[in-house]
């Protein structure tokens, strides 16, 4: 994390350079969980890289640099959740169709499974479960990230597993 990095102090090039180095591949992971696409999640991360190179003297304490970098990778990724949206609305010529998962048997396929799961929840709960599950994070430190109360995460946090447990079967409370 950033509590590893001696940032104090450190010009804009620096502290992103070594923020950059130590931080990218989770970021971008992270956003691929939450958009399901790479290249758009290492776009919307270099963003998040780039935000914070030209704010990083406004920025007040340098111990908190990677909590605006999950927070705008996460904001990030609902802009461009909700432009997919925009898109697809625009270009849909055939009706959707049902939801089949099938049961997963290898690590692969429960990834590939869960990954698809998470495309139908709402963009909160997949949020919420992300950060809880994928980063391991408290209530507080996702109430913190998004910008909600802790109760709002638990109800989040219920909700998307109630919605998982229905699209995956049995094997989700497993996991």
């Amino acid at each position: 994390m950033a509590e590893d990095l001696d940032l104090r102090g450190a010009d804009a090039d620096s502290a992103v350079e070594q923020l950059y180095a130590a931080h990218w591949r989770r970021l971008v992971r992270l956003a691929v969980l939450l958009l399901h696409d790479q290249t758009a999640a290492e776009d919307v991360v270099q963003d998040a890289f780039i935000a914070l190179h030209r704010r990083w003297s406004r920025l007040r304490d340098a111990d908190r640099a990677m909590a605006y970098l999950t927070q705008a990778v996460v904001n990030g990724s609902r802009s461009a959740l909700r432009h997919r949206v925009v898109v697809e609305r625009h270009a849909r010529t055939a009706p959707r169709a049902e939801v089949v998962v099938e049961t997963p048997v290898d690590a692969a396929g429960r990834r590939d499974a869960v990954r698809d799961a998470l495309r139908h929840l709402s963009d909160r709960q997949r949020e919420v479960l992300v950060l809880r599950h994928y980063l391991d994070w408290s209530e507080a430190q996702i109430a913190d990230a998004l910008g909600i109360s802790p109760g709002a995460v638990k109800t989040h946090a219920h909700r998307g597993g109630q919605a998982l447990r229905e699209l995956l079967g049995d094997w989700w409370d497993r996991e």
